[in-house]
């Protein structure tokens, strides 16, 4: 059972990638939106998981670069939001 919960958060993480980048590339999303930047966030995450749980070291380097690339943008974008007052 675990071996399956670990294959499809790999999976939903390679489609969470395509996605963003998919979006990206036809001009659906941009890429400083916070959708685009979820997805690699998240995708990234999720494959890290299952490249760790598959010892493909190779491949979690390149994740953890991903994610790292995607947590600086998401900082600048959230304090690029204006805050509401109570």
């Amino acid at each position: 059972m675990e071996k399956l919960i670990i294959d499809i958060v790999g999976w939903c993480g390679s489609l969470m990638v395509i996605l963003a980048y998919g979006l990206n590339s036809y001009q659906r999303i941009r890429s400083d939106a916070a959708a685009f930047l979820m997805l690699n966030f998240i995708g990234g995450i999720f494959l890290i998981i299952y490249s760790v749980y598959y010892t493909a070291y190779a491949n979690t380097f390149i994740n953890v670069v991903w994610v790292l690339i995607a947590v600086p943008a998401l900082l600048r974008l959230a304090a690029k939001r204006p805050r509401q007052q109570p």
